[in-house]
């Protein structure tokens, strides 16, 4: 009968492979986003604004006149102090992390200007080992107020930091101290410190330099502290906020001065630089 007779299978359809990397998905609202216009919109999702986190040269590009960037202290490397020792070696961790990312470490610092003023610049990036925060880094900092110092023009530094890197432990503790009594002198003098807060800024590196800004701007959604929510709970007895530790709590309790939206960065510190300087 027409009903035991076997249909003919449809002819297989030729899957067609997406290639890796054009298409990324949304972090907060699950959307997908064709990574070339992810780009043009300089990494901000155009469904829900979530600010992706960036590399140090996309920073780079949004903050400073397009080939003003001068980069210094390059030849600065980690060592190995404390011959710390977990399932690898802290050197080759280093290692595999230069390779991966072409920088020495988790700072890039230098001269540059924006809108044709000039200004001492540090970025972290966190894709070196979280962005961690140790000897070299604290020294690349060091220098990059002591450049503004010398030259008397502003400081600008963008923090991106799980904290003080352990392998290096007091060492990396130390630059906490170094680069605080650094600013204490350029308020001293008035220069103006404007500290760029991002995704996640945390630990040593908040409780230090991110936070001495005379200004303190941060990213729209940002992680911001100093330890973890689980920590804090556990210390105090209490829930926090579902909000705790982001840049819209932050700003609520009087900690940031203003939320800038990525697409306003480059002209509110703009704006910043020369209201201060005037």
């Amino acid at each position: 009968m027409e009903w035991f007779k076997r249909k003919p299978k449809p002819p297989p359809t030729t899957r067609r492979d997406i290639p890796d990397g054009l298409w990324t998905k949304c972090n907060s609202c699950g959307e997908i986003i064709y990574v070339k216009e992810l780009e043009k919109a300089l990494w901000v999702c155009s469904n829900c604004s979530y600010h992706f986190r960036i590399k140090h040269g996309d920073y780079l590009n949004i903050l400073t006149d397009t080939g003003s960037f001068e980069e210094y202290d390059t030849g600065l490397v980690s060592l190995d102090p404390l011959g710390f020792r977990d399932s690898k070696k802290y050197p080759d961790r280093i290692s595999a992390a230069r390779k991966k990312t072409g920088m020495n470490d988790a700072a890039v610092v230098g001269l540059a200007t924006i809108d044709g003023r000039p200004i001492s610049l540090a970025i972290m990036d966190f894709a070196f080992v979280g962005g961690s925060m140790g000897s070299v880094v604290g020294e690349k900092i060091a220098r990059t107020i002591e450049r503004s110092l010398e030259r008397s023009i502003p400081l600008v530094i963008v923090s991106c930091s799980g904290g003080a890197r352990m392998q290096e432990g007091i060492l990396s503790l130390l630059q906490m101290a170094k680069t605080s009594i650094l600013l204490s002198k350029l308020a001293d003098q008035g220069i103006p410190f404007i500290s760029i807060l991002t995704n996640p800024t945390t630990a040593g590196v908040m409780a230090s330099f991110a936070s001495l800004g005379d200004v303190i701007i941060a990213e729209p959604g940002a992680l911001l502290g100093f330890a973890g929510r689980r920590v804090i709970e556990q210390t105090i007895g209490q829930k926090l906020p579902d909000d705790f530790q982001s840049s819209e709590f932050l700003s609520k309790h009087g900690f940031l001065d203003k939320i800038v939206h990525r697409h306003q960065l480059r002209h509110t510190v703009s704006l910043l630089l020369d209201y201060m300087t005037n």
